[in-house]
């Protein structure tokens, strides 16, 4: 079903791509369009990933130089019997995180910098649990592609906006250009949407959750994101817009276009399943914050956690 959705997905944006080199340059354009189109598919599968990790500023971290973190994502994926990802931490002071990476053994997770600074290391485990859970589900494919080409073609869009009605007199159809090119735009983000759909996202939080083995965890974290997000900008995901379903939760301040579609649940439906997912594994404490006491590996049947209490993290961050 991943496979089918991914191609559907790649097949309806190579029709944008096409339908933008029509308009530009009728059936030679089109015909370049197609070209360019079936390149960047094929480059997409195999570097998106790395083109999504640059676009975010998101820089490579090993057991070196974030311990912590590091040992933290290597526990989780031995808990949900995944090959060790690479760690990136994102250059931000929003807390958030995002998965990448065309399957499982090519994965990588990414934490900003401000999650590390005001999550509790339980929360941390919580978020990147729901990611991890994306890769084991490998919706990142998927993701990661979307962001890429939708980029593309927003950018192509850009130019048929400031190029496309030079053709006029030649009967180039400038305004029919400029007509796709402003309405591309949402049209690529609702494509988006349709890959990255909401049942995804609860089931990469029930799933998650799994992985980590408490709930309340990720529910703590994804109220405390949600509150920050909308005080703390991302500047790299608003040069980027395209990116902003790959989060755990949306990173965009909401100007401009992108409140047209939502790319994320409802933040309280999200916590209210969650809530729901602890008490059926016997987890009735409140969200409202998360105890500081030690992650003993006997709760979770694969080895201890690192570090201790997570009242013993230094409150500076990064982790390491």
């Amino acid at each position: 079903m991943n496979f089918f959705r991914t191609m559907l997905l790649l097949a309806a944006l190579t029709a944008l791509f096409m339908a933008i080199g029509f308009a530009l340059g009728r059936g030679p354009g089109m015909t370049i369009a197609f070209i360019i189109a079936a390149g960047m598919n094929i480059f997409a599968y195999w570097n998106s990933d790395r083109m999504v990790l640059a676009q975010q500023d998101a820089q490579e971290a090993d057991e070196a130089t974030a311990p912590e973190l590091y040992a933290i994502v290597r526990q989780l994926a031995a808990n949900a019997q995944l090959p060790m990802p690479r760690v990136y931490i994102i250059n931000s002071e929003q807390p958030n995180a995002f998965a990448t990476g065309r399957n499982p053994n090519n994965a990588a997770v990414a934490a900003s910098a401000g999650l590390l600074r005001m999550m509790s290391k339980e929360e941390v485990a919580g978020v990147l649990g729901h990611e991890l859970a994306h890769v084991k589900n490998r919706d990142t494919l998927t993701m990661t592609i979307a962001a890429t080409v939708a980029g593309a073609i927003s950018m192509l869009a850009n130019f048929g906006m400031l190029f496309g009605g030079r053709r006029d007199d030649e009967g180039g159809g400038g305004f029919v250009s400029t007509l796709i090119a402003i309405i591309v735009a949402p049209m690529a983000a609702g494509i988006i949407q349709m890959a990255i759909s909401r049942s995804r996202e609860y089931a990469a939080d029930h799933d998650g959750a799994l992985i980590c083995q408490h709930p309340l965890w990720l529910a703590s974290a994804l109220r405390k994101i949600e509150n920050a997000a909308r005080q703390i900008p991302n500047e790299q995901a608003e040069e980027h817009p395209a990116s902003a379903p790959l989060y755990i939760i949306n990173p965009l301040s909401g100007a401009g276009m992108d409140n047209l579609f939502s790319t994320h649940p409802n933040t309280e439906n999200r916590i209210a399943a969650l809530e729901a997912q602890a008490r059926e594994m016997g987890q009735g404490a409140p969200v409202g914050g998360i105890s500081a006491s030690p992650l003993s590996g006997s709760d979770y049947g694969q080895g201890p956690w690192p570090g201790g209490p997570a009242s013993s993290r230094p409150s500076g961050g990064p982790w390491g």
